[in-house]
């Protein structure tokens, strides 16, 4: 019984940006739970690596060129998904930018980038694949947000802007199609160790410092991490969960004051 919650055997998963990273190791757990994966990039470079990365963890996935902030281009991506592999059932809007540069050295055309592919693009993408899951009354959404959702910080104000939109576009889809049986969800990453991180994570860099002292449980999280939550997101088990961003981040959204050994109860 509880396999079967978490099962998603012959599922169709699209994984935007899957070809590195956090969208990666999201792709595994979904293939591993027996899902058919596709992933996107507009680099066939990336493309390629990707498809041997994954032959590697013993896993199948279709791989195709297309850019998500492109109307004609995702329909033409997601056609070619539906016709090779299957309509998508599950759906996790993963690609994404930042650009940390202070709010009055920010060029416009900059952040209004940042705002297209963060927050415009989960849209196009979602609107391709929504019609199908309406009908089937059948499908999941799963959009990364992050804990930039719910707080700001200094020089990531584009980020910020378009992943707390995010939040509430998650929302209002919600509010449109939770009644067809499709939950929209979504996920909040913590600081994770990726390869993107690994400068500041090593040494004594000061922002290493700063996750280790205020997150509470003490370490970075690991791609799988997210992954594990997603998994959650794309089974049966959530299917009474919609509307709502699950943030994998160690505890620091609860307390983000929190110094490791300062808080500590004393027995």
């Amino acid at each position: 019984m509880i396999n079967e919650l978490f099962a998603l055997t012959g599922k169709v998963a699209l994984i935007t940006g899957g070809t590195h990273g956090i969208g990666m190791a999201i792709a595994k757990v979904l293939g591993t739970a027996g899902a058919k994966i596709c992933v996107n990039d507009i680099s066939d470079e990336k493309l390629a690596a990707c498809k041997q990365e994954y032959a590697q963890a013993g896993l199948d996935v279709f791989t195709l060129n297309f850019d998500v902030t492109n109307e004609a281009d995702v329909d033409k991506g997601i056609s070619l998904i539906e016709k090779e592999v299957g309509p998508v059932d599950i759906l996790v809007n993963n690609a994404g930018i930042i650009k940390r540069i202070p709010i009055l050295d920010m060029p416009v055309a900059d952040f209004k980038q940042v705002i297209d592919i963060d927050l415009v693009a989960p849209l196009i993408v979602s609107k391709r694949v929504a019609p199908g899951m309406i009908k089937r009354r059948s499908g999941k959404i799963i959009n990364m947000c992050s804990m930039m959702s719910v707080y700001g910080r200094n020089s990531v104000s584009a980020y910020a802007a378009a992943k707390g939109g995010l939040k509430l576009l998650t929302a209002n889809m919600t509010c449109e199609w939770a009644k067809y049986n499709v939950q929209i969800n979504g996920i909040g990453p913590g600081y994770i160790a990726t390869s993107q991180t690994a400068a500041i994570r090593e040494g004594n860099h000061p922002f290493n410092d700063l996750v280790m002292t205020r997150t509470p449980a003490g370490r970075w999280g690991e791609p799988e991490d997210v992954g594990n939550a997603v998994l959650f997101l794309a089974s049966k088990a959530s299917d009474f969960v919609n509307g709502h961003v699950l943030y994998v981040d160690g505890g620091i959204l609860a307390n983000f004051g929190y110094v490791k050994g300062e808080n500590d109860l004393i027995d």
